[in-house]
């Protein structure tokens, strides 16, 4: 695991000075239940990583596209921080390889499932913030969720084809 764990530091630009606070991280809850003393888990963290993201991204479009109304921003922001949109990132960094999970999990596949993809990756944002401060997590998600920002602002309704067509009608 310290192999992947160092890869996936390595990919986004931040290295942890608490260990323990990055294998929280990436602990699911199944993986914590199975053990005989009580292991801190991941839950807490991704509440966090959430409302940090969320804010990050929602500056971070609010300053760089001052021509987009309220709403476009919106759907941006909707796109990125979407599960769909957390998942695609977490692959691309392969948090599934470093995320400690129950065997119920792991047997399942919960290493390529979207949900707990994006909730370990929700949470790693929230422990980087933890430790290192706005500033820190500020700069790893642009790095990390800077392309999909990009590809996003340039759609003008994104995956949000109801909209378009209520716009259209």
């Amino acid at each position: 695991m310290q192999n992947y764990s160092d890869k996936l530091e390595t990919a986004i630009s931040y290295t942890f000075t608490d260990r323990q606070l990055l294998l929280q991280a990436l602990t699911h809850k199944s993986f914590s239940n199975e053990q005989a003393e009580f292991v801190p888990h991941n839950e807490r963290l991704e509440f966090l990583g959430d409302a940090v993201l969320e804010l990050v991204v929602s500056d971070w479009v609010f300053n760089r596209y001052p021509d987009i109304p309220e709403g476009g921003l919106t759907r941006i922001r909707a796109e990125v921080v979407s599960e769909k949109g957390l998942f695609q990132v977490a692959r691309q960094l392969d948090i599934g390889a470093v995320l400690r999970l129950g065997k119920g999990e792991q047997r399942s596949g919960g290493r390529e499932k979207p949900s707990l993809l994006a909730d370990a990756l929700e949470a790693l944002l929230g422990a980087i913030y933890r430790e290192g401060g706005f500033s820190a997590v500020d700069l790893v998600i642009k790095k990390i969720f800077c392309e999909m920002i990009e590809k996003s602002a340039l759609l003008r309704y994104g995956s949000d084809y109801k909209t378009y067509l209520q716009e259209r009608l």
